[in-house]
């Protein structure tokens, strides 16, 4: 079993920056990919960004210059960079880990960005 919990979200207005992180317990030594997915009201969750155990990221197309994700696996723990924040951006953000090709989701955090 993966453990993760989530932190770091809130309102914020547009053009402002957050940063969520995401930290990872008990058979965290197998984990091979850490990710973040959101997911708005009515709408299906997206993947955001993704990085690897080799520390290989990918980020989608709708938040690329803007987002940033980046892993420290002393502290088992991933974080997501947000700059430049839109409306668009607003949802529940989910912190995703792969271990022994079985998926583990943290609760969630709010992210709003609203003037």
């Amino acid at each position: 079993q993966v453990q993760l919990v989530e932190s770091g979200g809130g309102l914020v207005q547009p053009g402002g920056s957050l940063r969520l992180s995401c930290a990872a317990s008990g058979r965290n030594g197998r984990i091979t990919s850490m990710a973040w997915y959101r997911q708005a009201p009515g709408k299906q969750r997206e993947l955001v960004a993704i990085v690897t155990n080799t520390g290989r990221t990918t980020v989608a197309d709708s938040v690329k210059g803007r987002f940033t994700i980046s892993r420290d696996n002393g502290k088992n723990t991933v974080y997501l960079q947000m700059n430049s924040l839109k409306p668009e951006d607003s949802a529940v953000y989910y912190c995703n880990a792969v271990a022994y090709s079985i998926d583990y989701w943290g609760q969630g955090t709010q992210v709003t960005v609203s003037s």
